[in-house]
């Protein structure tokens, strides 16, 4: 660790207020806009989906994953409704497919391939990989809402995402 000894410990000047400038979220969205992220597509029974950034990993014993979506998304009923959902991990080549997903407004699902794989659960064709997950957790956690699954299956050819 590295001590700077050319700052001074207390401010020289203060201010009733936060300096002027840039709010958190101003700050937030700013950083993240350069933040390179996995892209994928999660879908659920009805059929409903949407693109999301927000796909993780949270244990492996059990194997849990995760993701967010915004208390404003036009699919929000139909995720808050689902017992489980599908996880599709984009590859460059899905790019249309991402996009298709991220337009709101329309029906994603039209000219899009994919099966019921039972209970309503789409699975997209075409994808480097895909899992399915029993939703253990719906909760909302400021202006979104975090969902965490159980993985149960999963599957895709073998190509590079």
């Amino acid at each position: 660790m590295t001590v700077s000894t050319d700052r001074p410990a207390e401010p020289t000047t203060t201010t009733s207020g936060p300096p002027p400038g840039p709010t958190g979220d101003d700050i937030l969205r700013r950083a993240l806009r350069r933040h390179a992220a996995g892209v994928t597509v999660i879908t659920v029974p009805g059929p409903a989906g949407f693109t999301a950034t927000s796909f993780t990993s949270v244990s492996l014993d059990p194997a849990l994953v995760s993701f967010y979506l915004g208390a404003t998304a036009s699919t929000l009923d139909a995720v808050r409704h689902a017992d489980r959902f599908a996880v599709h991990v984009l590859g460059a080549e899905n790019t249309t497919l991402a996009r298709q997903f991220a337009r709101s407004g329309i029906d994603r699902f039209s000219g899009i391939s994919w099966t019921d794989i039972g209970g309503g659960l789409p699975v997209l064709d075409g994808v480097p990989a895909w899992l399915t997950a029993r939703v253990t957790r719906c909760e909302q956690i400021g202006d979104h809402y975090l969902v965490i699954g159980e993985v149960q299956s999963g599957g895709g050819p073998a190509r590079s995402p």
